[in-house]
């Protein structure tokens, strides 16, 4: 194989569940497009990788300091919701079912992988709940272990806030599962959080 083609592979394969064989299978594909084309990608990759910021209100992605959600003045400033990373965000958005702000913590505490409270975006929650204005706050955390620990340090520190509502979003069992299937904690959750039918 072509050094400059085990080079490609070798980077390709550096991105989540990219193997080899996808890999190879892609540095062929760029191989097959215009020149032009393959120039544009990188050049986008590297500008994106360079030029992203922060948003310093969210911490969402964003090409200046404040993201558009955070700028959009229709949208409901007195509701967070409070997502591990900008992929749960971008997956919330897309249901086109909520309008409140968000905000991005950039992972969940995990000490078995050095993650502590003080490497997340916590402080930066808590300053923008003091400024004022702020009604609730609306946890959107996995329910991994990592998940549950971080759900449950999150409410410890909103407990200082006076009169703040706190609320997680509803866990239980998906739809189309089937309940034999379905693991312990999922169904205490989804008894948990029942509701009465209307």
């Amino acid at each position: 194989m072509s050094l400059l083609l085990q080079n490609v592979v070798g980077e390709l394969t550096k991105l989540p569940g990219i193997g080899r064989r996808t890999a190879l299978r892609l540095a062929m594909h760029l191989l097959r497009m215009e020149p032009e084309s393959v120039d544009e990608m990188t050049s986008a990759i590297a500008r994106f990788r360079h030029e992203i910021k922060h948003c310093t209100r969210c911490n969402n992605l964003s090409d200046s300091d404040i993201c558009p959600v955070c700028a959009d003045k229709e949208r409901d400033h007195a509701t967070i919701c409070v997502v591990e990373q900008v992929a749960d965000l971008l997956s919330i958005e897309n249901t086109h079912q909520y309008r409140g702000t968000y905000h991005v913590l950039g992972g969940v505490i995990s000490p078995m992988q050095g993650i502590a409270p003080s490497d997340l975006k916590i402080d930066l929650l808590c300053e923008r709940i003091a400024a004022g204005g702020v009604k609730e706050v609306i946890l959107a955390i996995s329910t991994s272990v990592e998940g549950e620990t971080t759900l449950f340090y999150l409410m410890s520190r909103l407990r200082q806030f006076e009169g703040l509502k706190v609320t997680t979003i509803a866990r239980g069992i998906g739809f189309g599962d089937e309940l034999e299937y379905v693991d312990e904690l999922t169904i205490t959750h989804a008894m948990l959080n029942r509701r009465e039918l209307e």
